[in-house]
Parts: structure tokens; C-alpha cells; sequence
């Protein structure tokens, strides 16, 4: 089972609310991807790194806490990392919110 307190609390911190929001639709936000298409390998950490302006280690600490919270995948490509939405995750999640608020 999902752990909810720690969804909730990845969830709370607008950083990761825009990484989620960006990877919605990662080939409109991040078109100038190189590597292979936002849609099919994820974003690159740089790439969400330079989006939020923030240092790359915020950035990885962001990702790892959504990716704990179960809302991001992870696809290592050499020793690049890709990140994108768990789209299940994320309806599960919303479900969740509905029946219980």
C-alpha cells in the first residue's frame, strides 16, 4: 500500500508541484531535449534543473522525494537519469483525495 502521509508530503512544496505539472506534458515544456523525446525517455535532471533555477542537488532531492511518494519513474540512460510522471500514481492518488476529503 502507498504510503499517503508521504505522497501528501512530496505534494507540498511548490517545486515539486511545477515538476509534476511540467512532466504533464514534458514535450511542450521541454522541447529543447537532445537525448530523445520528453514523452517516451523523461526529462533529463539538467534540463528540470535549469527550469526551476535551482541547484542541481535541490533539484535530485526533489525528484528522489517524488519518486519515493511514487509519482515518478526513473529511466537511467548511461549515466544520465530521465524522470516521468507515474500517471497511474497520480490518478490513484487523486482517487484517494476524492473519497477521503
Amino acid at each position: 500500500m502507498t504510503d499517503r502521509l508521504e505522497q501528501s508530503k512530496a505534494l507540498a512544496n511548490e517545486a515539486r508541484l511545477s515538476i509534476l505539472e511540467w512532466l504533464s506534458d514534458p514535450d511542450a515544456h521541454f522541447s529543447d531535449q537532445v537525448t530523445g523525446k520528453p514523452s517516451e525517455i523523461g526529462v533529463c535532471v539538467t534540463l528540470l534543473t535549469d527550469k526551476l533555477g535551482m541547484a542541481q542537488p535541490t533539484v535530485s532531492r526533489h525528484l528522489e522525494l517524488l519518486r519515493r511518494a511514487g509519482f515518478l519513474t526513473v529511466n537511467k540512460i548511461g549515466r544520465w537519469s530521465f524522470f516521468q510522471r507515474d500517471e497511474a500514481a497520480v490518478v490513484e492518488y487523486k482517487e484517494w483525495i476524492n473519497e477521503h476529503l
